[in-house]
């Protein structure tokens, strides 16, 4: 099984919710499920986008908007959700999350950001551009500039939605 990056997108009730949940329940079961329609496995794509965005030149602003973007902030104590056997993040870092003025900040960020722009400084051999980013673009069938837009993509619209209805986003890796 692979451990791949996972997003959520709440509203500040349901993550109190569950952690009055977590609170009450003997075995510390916070009852966390989001819908599947506000979950986004970004799968191992986090490493690769950024080298993409390094060898791009992307701009420190929109760069460090990319990694709070996938890194959260620790300022929202997330403990309830990775206390055994009910741990959302069992083979990675804590949980982290942002608040929704944070995620909001992030989608504005976010959406300035010209992806294939970047994508132009790599080669356009597929083989080439693999070997450039590294960390197993070479083994993304179909080569690592497809998937590496639609991970980018479903981000930014993941955090546009998230802006959208103010809500928090919750970060783990599973």
């Amino acid at each position: 099984m692979a451990v791949t990056q996972q997003l959520a997108r709440v509203p500040a009730e349901y993550l109190a919710s569950c952690r009055q949940s977590a609170d009450a329940s003997p075995d510390g079961d916070p009852l966390w499920d989001p819908p599947s329609t506000d979950v986004l496995d970004m799968d191992w794509a986090p490493f690769l986008i950024e080298r993409v965005c390094d060898l791009g030149g992307l701009d420190d602003v929109h760069r460090n908007a990319f990694r709070q973007a996938l890194d959260g902030e620790t300022a929202i104590d997330l403990a309830f959700l990775n206390t055994h056997p009910h741990a959302i993040s069992p083979f990675g870092p804590d949980p982290t999350a942002l608040s929704a003025a944070q995620a909001a900040r992030v989608a504005e960020l976010l959406g300035q950001i010209d992806f294939p722009a970047l994508l132009t400084a790599l080669p356009t051999d597929e083989t080439e551009a693999a070997a450039l980013i590294g960390n197993g673009a070479d083994k993304i069938v179909g080569g690592p500039k497809k998937y590496l837009l639609g991970h980018f993509d479903a981000m930014r619209e993941f955090y546009r939605g998230a802006s959208q209805r103010q809500h928090l986003v919750v970060l783990w890796w599973d």
